[in-house]
């Protein structure tokens, strides 16, 4: 049988619970913020869905923030890259004969990853742009 008691000396961490009276924002600790006012910018430390997805390990800078100019860039460059590759691979592969290197069907195929890829980049794009825009507050 477990003996699920605490021994002496042995007492469990207590997490501090959370404290709506700081700020949001760790850059300008004297900012005023009242967590209940919708109107207030997201800091991107919640800036996910349902904000953070894992707890701090306690590893991590406290202002780490993640890549989305990056991954912005990105999003803007490959999203017509892979779609004017979807387009051209597709054109190539219905024009080549039966007989011709590479076959219609492998050209198909990589028209066919080229557009998932699109598709993937763009999603990313409308991801990138909804999080800066949730980060930056409502236009006044």
């Amino acid at each position: 049988m477990r003996d699920d008691r605490q021994e002496p000396g042995h007492a469990t961490p207590e997490v501090p619970p959370e404290r709506p009276d700081l700020p949001a924002f760790p850059e300008d600790p004297n900012a005023p913020v009242s967590p209940d006012d919708p109107n207030a910018p997201v800091p991107r430390s919640r800036s996910g869905m349902y904000g953070r997805r894992h707890p701090r390990a306690g590893t991590e800078p406290v202002t780490a923030r993640s890549a989305l100019g990056l991954r912005m860039v990105l999003a803007v460059i490959y999203t017509p890259v892979f779609l004017a590759g979807a387009v051209l691979f597709a054109i190539w592969g219905a024009r080549s004969d039966a007989g011709s290197s590479p076959s219609s069907g492998a050209l198909g195929a990589i028209a066919i990853v080229c557009a998932v890829l699109s598709l993937l980049a763009l999603t990313d794009l409308l991801v990138v742009e909804h999080r800066l825009k949730r980060e930056r507050g409502p236009r006044r």
